[in-house]
């Protein structure tokens, strides 16, 4: 029987390493031929050079001819896909509903604040990262990063000034370090922490390869039954990050600790993969970064790369329908300008929309009819809803205490039973007591803000709520959804900034502008279809290796890709190598390889740090 499974085992890392040597040896050109970073210019601030770039206005006469892809979405999985196949030399349209380009990457302006609508903090930025060269390649090294101070996120458990407040810090050891300075008697369930997450993380790259391997070849290593005895990160996966934790130790506040990060990716503890939980706490155990300039510096310097192929990319562009031709192949999109609707034609069309708008929405009633189709949405079910706070401040960042440090603000420490709790009561319950607030400051972040925007500061305030407690005015125009709709809102604001004045308490008398956005808001700015942040729920059944296999870049509909975090997970980064998945099927290469040779031929690698 060993013998027999040694054998099994080789037999299906030969067959990996075969189908990778396949797609790496293809022909046609890479994306990472050149390494393309530049010294990096001085920041633009012109408003009208800045519209030229993240505001175009699509119209049918400025689509590019000869077009060799559409994508439908411009956040970073779709933008980065689009930069990914512009630099192998195709012409990429990129089509966007919203009038900013950039999805959770955009940011806007009211009243002469700026706000952030997505990108708080990204890990892994530092120099000699993949994530860092990936980014420098696909911005050609104009998109600048700030790291956060060694503190990098707190954690309040209970009442903002009177609770205890615990902090997270930079470092591989750092990081664990501190933990054990914070509760000096537990350093053997912190030093079990460390070694499963660090064991789990390093599984990562099998949930790629499951994606790039041909289907058949991923059917056959989910049913060998080999993953979870091979791979910490497939065993780990069935167990909820509550299990683990508290297998760990009694302490409810390290439990809490260990467990704080979860509203990065959505899930509550007793509902989390272990797995998943473990990719965001190793994503910033080398503490967190942010954009220079602002997170809408990140679609600023991609569209550009796309547009210097002769592709292009639109704003205010709501694509319709998916078009298929007589062979049920995707070969187009229609596109509403006004009342009309506008056909656009390519070989490639690829979804930055998500598994549910376009397998749901936008592919025609036969498609989305194909059992593959229907297999696929069965695995997956919807994200929790996003309520977002956006205030702005009269005052200095440094007039008025704020801080870069993130903070995440719960009233005790049984994350899962308040989160539970929460979310099973009425809304009118929910809006007085809410568990969970992450406040994010944007203008303590970064370094420009003040010579941008001097004298003022923003912060955002970030916490979940449930779909349906808003659904009735869903019909409803945005800003036209009446009195009942904002008195239920502005009793959720009240409840967060009683919680946020405690935290900061300098700016309660210096507010100018206050605004907040519930799962309706993010609906119509970003489409996502029950307001969710994230995509596709991060449960535990996504992070089976059925269901990774499953949801590939290549759909069950012939040239239909889809990209960014429905295809792998969430946030930023999880988006991000969506992208590089999808153009890695599209191109029929292996991209992850392609840029480490390229990464290696450029010293981009550093020894002494790890990746």
């Amino acid at each position: 029987m060993v013998l027999y499974a040694l054998l099994c085992v080789a037999s299906l890392i030969l067959l990996s390493l075969l189908s990778l040597a396949w797609l790496l040896l293809r022909p046609g050109p890479s994306p990472f031929a050149a390494d393309a970073r530049r010294p990096p210019a001085p920041l633009v601030t012109d408003k009208a050079a800045r519209r030229a770039v993240v505001k175009t206005v699509f119209s049918a006469d400025k689509v590019p001819e000869r077009l060799d892809a559409i994508v439908v979405g411009s956040g970073i999985g779709g933008l980065g896909a689009a930069a990914l196949l512009a630099k192998a030399g195709r012409r990429v349209l990129v089509l966007e509903q919203h009038g900013k380009l950039g999805g959770c990457c955009h940011t806007f302006t009211e009243k002469g604040f700026e706000f952030d609508t997505g990108i708080h903090y990204v890990g892994r930025m530092q120099e000699g990262t993949s994530l860092r060269f990936l980014v420098d390649q696909l911005t050609e090294g104009q998109l600048e990063w700030v790291p956060f101070p060694p503190v990098f996120d707190a954690v309040v458990l209970g009442e903002p000034g009177s609770a205890r407040t615990y902090r997270l810090y930079a470092g591989q050891e750092g990081y664990f370090q501190g933990l054990k300075q914070q509760f000096p008697g537990e350093v053997a369930a912190i030093e079990e922490f460390e070694r499963l997450v660090k064991s789990v993380s390093r599984g990562v790259p099998l949930l790629v390869l499951l994606k790039l391997v041909p289907r058949a070849l991923a059917a056959l290593l989910c049913r060998s039954g080999l993953l979870p005895r091979l791979c910490p990160f497939f065993r780990m996966a069935s167990r909820s990050l509550e299990e683990v934790v508290a297998a760990l130790t009694p302490n409810r506040e390290l439990r809490a600790i260990f467990s704080y990060i979860f509203p990065t990716y959505g899930v509550v503890p007793s509902k989390a993969s272990f797995s998943m939980h473990s990719i965001l706490v190793d994503h910033f155990l080398c503490g967190a970064w942010y954009p220079k300039g602002g997170a809408g510096e990140i679609a600023f310097h991609t569209i550009p790369v796309i547009r210097k192929a002769g592709g292009d990319v639109f704003g205010k562009a709501p694509v319709q329908r998916i078009l298929l031709d007589s062979q049920g192949k995707a070969w187009g999109v229609s596109v509403k300008k006004g009342q009309d609707l506008v056909n656009i034609f390519a070989p490639i069309i690829i979804s930055d929309a998500g598994i549910f708008n376009t397998y749901k929405w936008l592919l025609p009633a036969e498609a989305r009819a194909l059992p593959e189709i229907q297999s696929q949405l069965r695995m997956v079910t919807h994200g929790e809803g996003g309520f977002t706070v956006f205030v702005g401040l009269n005052g200095s960042s440094e007039e008025l205490g704020l801080e870069p440090t993130n903070y995440y603000v719960y009233q005790g420490h049984d994350l899962d039973e308040m989160m539970n709790r929460y979310l099973s009561s009425s809304r009118e319950e929910a809006a007085k007591n809410i568990p969970m607030l992450f406040v994010s400051c944007l203008s303590a972040k970064d370094p420009t803000w003040e010579t941008r925007h001097p004298g003022k500061s923003t912060l955002a305030i970030v916490t979940f709520t449930r779909y349906e407690w808003f659904e009735e005015w869903k019909d409803k125009q945005v800003h036209k959804r009446g009195d009942d709709y904002e008195e239920l809102k502005q009793t959720f604001v009240d409840t967060i900034m009683q919680t946020v004045f405690k935290l900061y308490p300098r700016i309660k008398d210096r507010i100018e502008y206050l605004s907040s956005g519930s799962p309706l808001t993010n609906q119509h700015y970003i489409a996502s279809p029950k307001g969710e942040f994230y995509g596709v729920n991060h449960d535990m059944a996504r992070l089976q290796a059925e269901a990774i296999a499953a949801m590939r870049a290549q759909t069950p509909v012939p040239n239909l890709y889809l990209t960014g975090q429905d295809l792998c997970v969430g946030g930023f980064a999880g988006a991000l190598q969506g992208a590089v998945i999808c153009a890695s099927s599209v191109l029929g290469r292996n991209l992850y390889i392609d840029m480490g040779w390229l990464k290696m031929r450029t010293g981009a690698t550093n020894s002494s740090k790890r990746d």
